[in-house]
């Protein structure tokens, strides 16, 4: 299998597996949206808790030019740190949260 076919894989994985850990919040839905075409990757909330709407994404990974790009990470947990378990190399891996200036103090990819 292509290097970009196991990304693929491995993302909507991971997204299934967040995915699955209940709100336990009746009104709120959790959505997985999967643009395998232009490899975008969101799990997503939507919904209402109490009288306030709830709407955003939880966590956002693209992948471009055969990186995976962490665009937003609203967890508490390390997205990339799981990405690495799953067998991605820290080079491959782009903290896009972080400026481009900030990137290269890290261990992963400058971009």
């Amino acid at each position: 299998m292509a290097k970009l076919d196991i990304y693929r894989e491995y993302i909507q994985r991971l997204l299934k597996e967040y995915a699955a850990r209940d709100l336990g919040e009746d009104n709120v839905d959790v959505q997985l949206i999967f643009d395998t075409e232009h490899d975008h990757y969101q799990l997503f909330y939507v919904g209402w808790r109490n009288r306030r709407r709830v709407y955003g994404p939880v966590i956002h990974l693209d992948i471009k030019n055969e990186k995976i790009w962490l665009q937003w990470n609203g967890t508490e947990d390390d997205i990339a740190a799981d990405l690495v378990e799953l067998g991605v190399p820290k080079q491959d891996i782009v903290l896009g949260f972080h400026s481009p200036y900030m990137r290269q103090f890290t261990d992963y990819a400058v971009g």
